[in-house]
């Protein structure tokens, strides 16, 4: 079973409608909020695209090369239910999703698939012949992921861990950073590989928690943000 059905799946038998991420940029205002269903649909359309258009097959390499963000979400969970190995390094990968302000960090891989990173999650315009807008490519593909197979719990997925490895790292951080079901996490962290991933973004889908994500975060907002958000666990602040 993939990290994507051992961590989601269960968040989306016990609530889908729920909120799950919710992301601010303070450089920019911008606030924006994912319920469990929503953030499983992004990752299916991005499986479907990569399974459908990239003929991805399981193990094989794939760049994450993205700050903390909420289509960033969308990307890593659908990366690994096609079963991909996430990486840290272009050269050999099958697909780099990198921001479209720096292409240049997909120099290597065979697809580059450049990420807006829009509040809304606007397209991006103008890109050069042979490079794909994420956004826009996966938006025609489903909204439901059936994977032909399952994926193996020793199959590479996170630089050198497995995925019944990333999983169980996920768990333990969950435990040890104090993250409970149902707790609200406002987070600041980067989402670096493999720590920021695994503390920032997987301990809390494993908790069956919910993430509240500050990009760039104004100290004199924090307070605020506290109280609207409800927030009950920190990271990173």
């Amino acid at each position: 079973m993939s990290i994507t059905q051992s961590l989601l799946g269960p968040l989306l038998t016990t609530g889908a409608p729920k909120p799950l991420i919710t992301h601010y940029d303070d450089a920019t205002g911008a606030r924006i909020e994912l319920s469990r269903a929503t953030t499983a649909n992004w990752a299916a359309k991005t499986a479907n695209w990569l399974v459908d258009e990239i003929d991805l097959e399981p193990e094989t390499p794939v760049l994450v090369s993205l700050p903390a963000h909420w289509q960033t979400v969308g990307v890593l969970l659908g990366a690994w239910w096609a079963g991909a190995h996430v990486t840290d390094r272009a050269e050999g990968a099958e697909v780099a999703f990198v921001p479209a302000s720096d292409l240049a960090r997909g120099e290597g891989a065979r697809t580059v698939a450049a990420v807006g990173l829009d509040p809304l999650g606007a397209p991006v315009r103008d890109l050069p012949s042979g490079v794909a807008d994420y956004v826009s490519d996966i938006r025609v593909h489903g909204d439901d992921f059936h994977p032909i197979s399952p994926v193996p719990g020793d199959a590479p997925a996170l630089l050198e861990m497995s995925v019944d490895e990333v999983v169980e790292r996920a768990r333990r951080r969950a435990g040890e950073l104090g993250i409970g079901r149902d707790d609200r996490v406002l987070s600041a962290l980067d989402w670096t590989l493999p720590d920021g991933v695994v503390d920032g973004l997987l301990s809390v889908l494993a908790a069956e928690a919910a993430l509240v994500h500050c990009t760039n975060p104004d100290a004199s907002r924090l307070d605020k943000r506290r109280a609207d958000e409800r927030t009950t666990v920190e990271l990173g602040l």
